[in-house]
């Protein structure tokens, strides 16, 4: 009989929501004394300077906003393993909406401020439950929190990334969250068993067609820690180049991913 099906990875509605807001408060507290030099310096991310990154931050937490200000939708028609597959495609609304924040908001730590302090409000009014449309398309709130993770945490590293000594911290169930979600977006990609990924402590997937081991230990291992795991996800950095530092290890004839990575950009 063929092997069963997994069960998609749950997430803790109030752990997801404190850890949402952890981070939001992590970034805003970080980013309160940049200097304008700093602010102005480059990121990364392209074109984007420290400033556009930190307005995006804002961004990315008032879209749960935008998206409790539309109709809510019928019916959910998406997973949350759609979004790191559909956000490529925003990315020119997303850099029109961030420079258009930046001009708006020339205080963005007054910015950030108030988003922190709206959130908790607004996610009082509403159920995890409540469907949003979103980018992926219809995705319940709770769901969509767990994707605000990503961002935070990713973006908080271009931060630290880009000024020297800043440090903002992770908070470790948003860090936890963000790792799982892409993750297994991962084995949504390369279905399968033959390799095992290890980002210790906060997750283990099979992916990769081949044979599929039962028992001891795997023959196709990755392992890497939690940040590069989110850089090689979302091309921060390359698989060669995380190999050649020593950033990651990979054994056995399937452990290349380099072919499979980003899993998002």
């Amino acid at each position: 009989m063929p092997p069963a099906k997994k069960r998609p990875r749950t997430y803790d509605p109030a752990r997801t929501r404190a850890a949402v807001l952890a981070q939001l408060g992590n970034v805003r507290a970080g980013v309160a004394g940049l200097s304008g030099e700093q602010l102005a310096g480059p990121t990364r991310l392209g074109a984007w300077t420290v400033r556009e990154v930190v307005a995006h931050v804002g961004m990315a937490v008032t879209a749960v906003q935008r998206a409790l200000e539309l109709p809510e939708p019928l019916r959910a028609d998406a997973v949350l393993l759609d979004w790191p597959f559909a956000t490529v495609d925003s990315a020119p609304a997303i850099d029109g909406f961030t420079r258009d924040l930046v001009e708006r908001h020339p205080d963005l730590g007054a910015y950030l401020a108030g988003v922190e302090r709206s959130l908790p409000e607004l996610l009082d009014a509403f159920p995890g439950s409540r469907l949003l449309q979103t980018n992926a398309g219809a995705l319940s709130l709770a769901d969509y929190l767990v994707t605000r993770t990503v961002e935070l945490v990713v973006h908080t590293d271009d931060l630290n990334t880009a000024v020297p000594g800043l440090d903002i911290p992770y908070d470790r169930q948003a860090l936890a969250a963000a790792t799982r979600l892409l993750a297994d977006a991962l084995a949504v990609k390369a279905p399968g068993g033959a390799t095992e990924v290890r980002i210790p402590p906060y997750a283990v997937v099979q992916c990769v067609e081949g044979p599929r081991h039962t028992r001891g230990t795997p023959p196709n291992v990755v392992e890497t820690d939690p940040l590069t795991w989110l850089r090689l996800a979302t091309g921060r950095v390359s698989w060669a180049a995380a190999l050649g530092e020593a950033k990651v290890s990979a054994s056995g004839e399937r452990a290349d991913l380099g072919a499979l990575l980003p899993v998002m950009s």
